[in-house]
Parts: C-alpha cells; sequence; structure tokens
C-alpha cells in the first residue's frame, strides 16, 4: 500500500482527501493545511493521519511515496517544486502552475527525477469523457471540425485568478486528451463585470483557438450567469456529439447529422444538402472520476507509467491559459503559440 500526503483541506481538498482514503491502494497519511480550522475538521474525519501547518514535515518523512497539492494556484509551484525535490510522486490540481515557465520547470524535475507529475484534470477521468475519445478515435465522427464549449454558473468567485484560469482548464483538457490537436494561435476577450476585494479579476470572457489543421475550439466561461450550463458540441465531418454534463440520463448524444456540398459545373453556386438522420445515446458506467484517477495514480506510480493528465498535458493547458490571459489583456489580440 502506498502512503500519501494532502496538502490543502479546503472545498476540493476534502473531496481528495476522501477519495484517498478510502482507496484500498492508498493509506492517508498525513494531512496539511495552513488554516487550523480546516485541520480541525480533517482530523475529525480521518483521525489516524498526523496534521501539519508546515509541508516541511511531510517532505521529511522518508515513507511517504506521493504528495497530492489541494492549494490555490500561485502556490502550486513552489509546494511541488519541494514535493519532487524530495523524492516524492506528485498530484496537483489544475491549473498545474500560474505560469508557463513554472509548469516548463516542474515537467523538467519529474522527468530527472523520473517521478510522476500528475496534474487533477478530472474530467479526463469521468465516463463520458473517456467515451468521447473512444467515438473520436473510432473515425465514427470523421474529421473533427469545431470543438464548441460553454461551462457557465452563478459563481463561485477566485481571489486569485480570473474566470478564465478557473474554468477553461476542464474543457481545455477535455480538447487536449480527445482530439490531440496542435493549437497554433489563441485570442480572447473578457470583462470584469463586478469588482471584489479591490481587484480587476474577469468574471466572464471568450476563448477561441486555432488548430494547424484550421480547424478551431470556442470556450465561453463565465461566473455570473443565472442558469448552470456545461455543454460541449463536437462538430464532426460525418458525425456531431453534444456533451452535456448537467443531464443525470444522456449525457452524450451522437446525431447523424450535417451538410454535404455537391458542385455543379452549369450553376455559379454549390447545392448544399443537409443530412438530419439518427440520434443515438451510449450507456456510461457511474464510477465516481475522482475515485478512478486515485486508482489510476497508485497503478501508474507501481508501473512508471505516465498518468492520461501527466505534466505535458498541464504544460500545454498552462500554454494556452497564459496565452488567453496575454490576449485578454491586450484587447483581443490574436497571440501565437
Amino acid at each position: 500500500m502506498l502512503k500519501v500526503a494532502v496538502i490543502g483541506c479546503g472545498y476540493w481538498g476534502t473531496h481528495v482527501l476522501r477519495n484517498f482514503n478510502n482507496s484500498p491502494l492508498w493509506e492517508l497519511a498525513w494531512m496539511s493545511d495552513t488554516d487550523e480550522t480546516q485541520i480541525a475538521k480533517a482530523r475529525k474525519n480521518y483521525p489516524k493521519a498526523k496534521t501539519t501547518k508546515d509541508y516541511q514535515d511531510i517532505l521529511n518523512d522518508e515513507d511517504i511515496d506521493a504528495v497530492a497539492i489541494a492549494t490555490p494556484v500561485d502556490s502550486h509551484f513552489q509546494i511541488a517544486k519541494d514535493t519532487l525535490l524530495a523524492g516524492k510522486h506528485v498530484w496537483v490540481e489544475k491549473p498545474l502552475t500560474s505560469t508557463l515557465a513554472e509548469a516548463e520547470e516542474l515537467a523538467r524535475i519529474a522527468k530527472e527525477k523520473n517521478l510522476l507529475l500528475n496534474v487533477d484534470h478530472t474530467f479526463i477521468y469521468t465516463p463520458a469523457v473517456q467515451k468521447i475519445k473512444e467515438i473520436i478515435k473510432s473515425g465514427e465522427l470523421g474529421d473533427v471540425l469545431y470543438f464548441d464549449s460553454v461551462r457557465i454558473n452563478l459563481g463561485l468567485f477566485q481571489h486569485d485568478i480570473n474566470v478564465i484560469w478557473d474554468l477553461a482548464p476542464h474543457d481545455l483538457s477535455i480538447l487536449a486528451y480527445c482530439t490531440n490537436k496542435k493549437a497554433v494561435s489563441v485570442n480572447a476577450t473578457g470583462s470584469c463585470v463586478i469588482e471584489y476585494s479591490g481587484k480587476k479579476i474577469e468574471n466572464l470572457a471568450y476563448v477561441t483557438i486555432n488548430f494547424e489543421d484550421e480547424s478551431i475550439a470556442h470556450f465561453h466561461v463565465n461566473w455570473l450567469s443565472p442558469v448552470k450550463i456545461r455543454k460541449i458540441i463536437i462538430g464532426g465531418s460525418k458525425k456531431m456529439l453534444v456533451f452535456d454534463d448537467m443531464e443525470n440520463s444522456e449525457k452524450i448524444k451522437l446525431y447523424d447529422a450535417g451538410v454535404s456540398v455537391t458542385e455543379k459545373e452549369d450553376i455559379y453556386e454549390s447545392l448544399v444538402q443537409y443530412r438530419l438522420g439518427d440520434m443515438s445515446s451510449p450507456a456510461l458506467s457511474n464510477k465516481e472520476a475522482l475515485a478512478w484517477e486515485v486508482e489510476h495514480f497508485a497503478e501508474s506510480i507501481k508501473s512508471g507509467k505516465a498518468t492520461l493528465t501527466d505534466e505535458n498535458m498541464g504544460v500545454e493547458v498552462v500554454r494556452i491559459l497564459e496565452a488567453a490571459n496575454k490576449s485578454l489583456l491586450e484587447n483581443g489580440k490574436l497571440i501565437q503559440l
């Protein structure tokens, strides 16, 4: 059984703690947080684990195999770097870091130390995203022409990152995992509609990514929507797919729909024909994504193989986030990658 420590016992940290504690592959050995109130709550739920406000205590424990980091984004780099240099595998909440340079440095250290660096892009481990990957890989959709994502809700407002850094990593990771497309440029527009904490933090934004095959991806993220929407549309040359994460059943719908263009020599305009066929919805399992990710992390450590959401995905997501943020600050300027 592998021994794990969790640094950060707040909102997401409680989910990470629960899943590591419940896994037969892991022993939850340490818990750390700078807030004594959070430590007290964690200690009540997991009395067998040691607790500390100084994560260096964890790094000095030679029995610890891996450390899970669920702290604010601006702290990821230093904690992850210290953990890797201490010779322990790292699991870190998304996004990997707050800058591309930091992400690339962590990736370099992990490879030099032959340690796993897993980024917690949890959606990759959902049955729905696994099925989307399978459908695209099978060629059922044909060529992927576009990827259109909407992730909006009322809150949760963050105090250290804007809405792009908070919400877009989910769909950026899904895009990277399912399509393997190479992004060549990014532009973004957004606004701080409501100021709070004395800061101008963008509450809503629109991000567009262009790929080397001339396909396109668009992301709408917003903390100020009266309704919660989690929807992705993937348009293919053969079929089209809709993933609605708010659906209790039929989260994925596959449409035999599209267009075909017929060239006519005797007329100047092409003939566009629409195809509207059947809709199907594949069955999905109910396994919790975080539970599978915890198991996958342990199995990857034992086998020495990279996780599905390794440092390469983490770096690529941060690369696009940083470019999108730069474009946002420059009024939507197209940023080459």
